[in-house]
């Protein structure tokens, strides 16, 4: 069963498909520039370029753009914003990712790194950071990145503050206070995204949210048959 984590491929299965649920939240983000400060993803950059201009070339010119906005208005959020998304987009691109391991390569999380800088002084710029902004930090932030849950979780509840609430957004939530240990904020979030859930989907939501525990119980080295909290599953 998928539950049982004890195996190291099942536990990998756990992280491959919230990774999976990551890239459908994200990729619109990244590929089509969804959102405020964010508009030009990399479809756009392709667009906008010659045929023969690379990928690498046309990010390295993104960030070197982004970089000088932000030293000639560096009060401007917007500006920080823009940096840390091309930062995160140069990050991904290339042999920054690793598509067969699904996770980023050293290389790739250098620069997301480099994202994280910008991010950090964006967040003290603006009280009403962007969430399409924060949707990819939580990506730079997970397990395939820089694997920073705490991080992780403060970028989800920006989603959640500038977003109408969903049972997804709280399981997505939820799986990250596990993962960063917050077994409160977990528990929680856990009961909100099933309150938020039609009650025909409850069993399904709830069996995403014991995955999440299991899967964050084992990466840190707890009995991987303990659930977190009080309960062993969210009650309706």
């Amino acid at each position: 069963m998928l539950f049982d984590l004890r195996g190291r491929g099942r536990r990998r299965a756990v992280q491959a498909i919230y990774l999976s649920l990551a890239i459908l939240m994200g990729g619109g983000l990244v590929l089509f520039g969804i959102g405020g400060a964010t508009s030009g993803g990399l479809l756009d950059a392709f667009k906008s370029s010659s045929g023969t201009q690379s990928t690498n070339d046309i990010f390295h010119k993104r960030v070197a753009a982004a970089e000088k906005a932000v030293r000639l208005h560096p009060a401007e959020a917007a500006a920080w914003a823009n940096l840390t998304k091309v930062r995160y987009q140069q990050a991904g691109s290339g042999d920054g990712f690793d598509s067969n391991q699904a996770t980023f390569t050293d290389k790739g999380k250098q620069e997301l790194s480099s994202a994280e800088q910008a991010w950090d002084k964006y967040l003290t710029l603006t009280d009403k950071p962007d969430d399409s902004v924060a949707s990819l930090m939580v990506q730079a932030f997970s397990d395939v990145g820089l694997n920073k849950p705490d991080k992780a979780v403060t970028a989800q509840e920006i989603i959640l503050d500038r977003r109408q609430p969903t049972g997804p957004l709280y399981v997505q939530l939820a799986a990250l206070a596990y993962q960063a240990g917050q077994t409160r904020k977990a528990e929680l979030a856990s009961k909100k995204a099933i309150a938020l859930t039609p009650k025909d989907d409850r069993e399904q939501i709830k069996a995403q949210l014991q995955s999440a525990r299991l899967a964050a119980s084992a990466s840190l080295g707890n009995d991987s048959s303990a659930t977190p909290g009080t309960t062993t599953t969210p009650s309706s």
